[in-house]
């Protein structure tokens, strides 16, 4: 069985989460080519204050991410 094109999804380096391939574009660094998702890419494009708002919402997503697997981490759930 195929899978279907519209199930594919890609890493977004940028934002850390699966896209579909279709939302997403290639970008070259220099560690190489990566997976960047168009949103993200058209938002650093944007006024000064626009990328300032897309960058703090990105900052603020990653934290809470990391204050969540911290907690885990440090307060795992009791094994029954």
């Amino acid at each position: 069985m195929a899978v279907s094109a519209a199930l594919e999804t890609a890493f977004c380096y940028h934002c850390r989460t699966h896209h579909p391939v279709e939302e997403m574009r290639q970008i070259a660094t220099r560690s190489g080519k990566r997976w960047r998702c168009i949103r993200s890419i058209e938002a650093t494009q944007g006024d000064r204050a626009k990328r300032d708002a897309f960058g703090k919402s990105i900052t603020a997503m990653h934290q809470a991410e990391a204050d969540d697997r911290a907690r885990t981490f440090l307060h795992p759930l009791p094994h029954r």
